[in-house]
């Protein structure tokens, strides 16, 4: 059997946990620099405040509905999300953590359990201990544990927000309720030609034949229809699988139109990169640059450009990524055009154990004690107290989040106060 669990508007959720007096009140979470809508509470989408909805357009919209706004605040985030998985991880040492607010668990050796019991345990301990609500679906396979949860979701009070998928009789109960664009891994494009053919539900989809979804889709789509019968074809995939590539991408806190503005936020999104390749003790062999004008800004001159460069080694060093990746940046910079966005990606990812030389250059092997080092320091001091002498020393990253919340539990200077 799998389960997925699902913490339920995870970001306003986190905010609620050390504001209580937000329970039941509309909340939105803004995107990096205060842009646009990327989260909202169950009581700011029955308002119909609609996702991406751009903040600067919807200030009145938040004011006149008593929308209680938030800056992103990512470190809070990801720590409330650790110790969800770390309890999770308390029930089964089998666990895909699938995003940073839901993950599939596997069950070896369950059968003589009680699984809806076992859910609700989960589910009570989660919130226990962290203050997070989940729903939790459970099924034999992870596609038909992602339709369970929608319906633990869908329905709390009925469910006590778990949902079991156990007999054939309740699988195809389940699939005939959920519609086709609700099924994971059936997007908006593929549901239209979907429904083309008169596939309205999950249901119907599995009532195709095998041949027909496999002449006109591919074997992802005949695995998804696999599962949602029953048939396990979706394992849990591997935590330890290194990335294909790594990217890091940000807009600027306003536009840029100076080389040397942009020649700093590169490195540090080059840096960035580096470091996450140590992490998963990856080398990469190519950087790619991005870099872009204001696209909302219709009136002004626009330029969106990105290029490629090959590196004469692999490397995870942040001085060689950085400086291949500024030099690069400015060769496709334009004079006269205001930036609002740049990215740096590596890829062509290689094992740091295993990875064929090459015969004339090298990297200085001064670097891999370097950069451990860097590390080190970083990790034990935060807030990358080492930078590079192109990187601005006072900032990580510029951004607007004028609605910024503390981090409750990453940051001893922004613990929260509890006054008798």
């Amino acid at each position: 059997m799998y389960a997925l669990v699902d913490c339920n508007n995870f970001y306003a959720s986190c905010e609620r946990v050390f504001k209580p007096q937000l329970r039941h009140k509309p909340i939105a979470i803004l995107s990096n620099n205060d842009g646009c809508v990327i989260s909202r509470s169950d009581e700011a989408k029955s308002l119909g405040l609609p996702m991406g909805a751009p903040a600067f357009k919807y200030k009145t919209f938040f004011k006149e509905h008593g929308i209680h706004v938030f800056s992103s605040n990512y470190p809070l985030y990801g720590d409330m999300s650790s110790r969800v998985m770390n309890i999770l991880e308390q029930f089964t040492p089998d666990i895909e953590i699938y995003s940073i607010d839901e993950a599939f668990l596997e069950f070896k050796g369950f059968e003589n359990y009680a699984m809806k019991k076992y859910g609700i345990e989960m589910q009570r301990r989660i919130l226990k201990w962290t203050g997070i609500p989940t729903s939790v679906g459970i099924a034999p396979t992870k596609a038909l544990a992602k339709a369970a949860n929608k319906i633990a979701r869908k329905f709390p009070k009925e469910t006590n927000n778990v949902f079991v998928i156990f007999t054939d009789e309740e699988r195809i109960k389940a699939l005939k309720w959920a519609s086709i664009e609700s099924v994971w891994g059936i997007g908006r494009r593929l549901s239209k030609r979907l429904k083309a053919q008169g596939v309205k539900t999950a249901y119907d989809f599995t009532q195709l034949s095998d041949s027909w979804v496999r002449g006109n889709f591919s074997i992802t789509e005949l695995n998804l229809k696999k599962d949602l019968e029953g048939i396990k074809t979706l394992e849990l995939e591997d935590a330890n699988i290194r990335k294909k590539a790594i990217a890091t991408t940000r807009s600027f806190e306003t536009t840029f139109s100076d080389i040397d503005n942009i020649k700093e936020r590169v490195s540090t999104f080059a840096t960035n990169c580096a470091e996450k390749l140590r992490r998963q003790n990856s080398l990469c062999n190519m950087i790619i640059v991005l870099l872009g004008s204001d696209r909302h800004k219709k009136w002004a001159a626009q330029h969106r450009t990105s290029i490629h460069v090959v590196l004469p080694y692999p490397t995870d060093s942040s001085l060689v990524i950085s400086k291949y990746a500024v030099k690069a940046v400015s060769s496709i910079f334009k004079k006269g055009i205001k930036y609002k966005r740049a990215g740096v990606i590596v890829t062509g990812l290689v094992p740091n154990d295993n990875h064929q030389l090459p015969l004339f250059d090298s990297q200085d092997p001064k670097h891999k004690s370097l950069m451990s080092t860097v590390d080190s320091i970083n990790h034990k001091l935060g807030d990358y107290k080492i930078k590079l002498a192109n990187q601005d020393l006072e900032r990580t990253w510029k951004m607007h989040q004028k609605h910024l919340s503390s981090r409750y539990t990453t940051n001893i200077d922004e613990l929260l106060v509890v006054s008798s």
